[in-house]
């Protein structure tokens, strides 16, 4: 899916969802993304457990994700992972930043992440663009590299 390095165009925010260039994967949609990332859903079409991996929950593009995709905000996120962790499921697991989730991305065929789209090199192949718009897609996003990609 070839993508501009713009990370904002006329409608809103977009959010470029990634796998590893090994995964099966091909495209993804939001139902499914949604399940993988409230771990409903735990196997890929090649039967890998899927990874889901977030950014850390005060970054402008973890909310953007969460209320476009997961349609919670991070409130209600953190009481139903409060109720799933005493089923013995625990939430993704949480990167410091879009470098750090391409990198693990790249390396985790069954991992599933989101960056901006600048951030989406050759190591990653980009599943699912997401466009946050109205209120969401207000307030400034986060920068992209000044090289454009990382």
């Amino acid at each position: 899916m070839a993508l501009n390095a713009a990370s904002k165009n006329a409608n809103g925010r977009q959010v470029a969802v990634i796998v590893s260039r090994q995964a099966p994967t091909t495209a993804i949609d939001r139902n499914l993304l949604r399940s993988v990332f409230l771990k409903k859903v735990f196997l890929d079409s090649a039967n890998h457990v899927y990874v889901p991996v977030n950014l850390p929950p005060d970054s402008r593009l973890r909310h953007d994700f969460t209320v476009a995709v997961i349609h919670l905000d991070e409130p209600q996120l953190q009481g139903y992972w409060n109720r799933q962790y005493f089923q013995g499921v625990s939430p993704p697991f949480v990167l410091g930043s879009q470098a750090a989730v391409v990198d693990f991305v790249a390396k985790t065929p069954a991992a599933v992440g989101y960056v901006r789209p600048c951030y989406a090199n050759a190591k990653v192949k980009v599943v699912l663009v997401v466009t946050v718009i109205g209120k969401l897609a207000e307030s400034a996003p986060e920068q992209c590299p000044p090289h454009g990609r990382h």
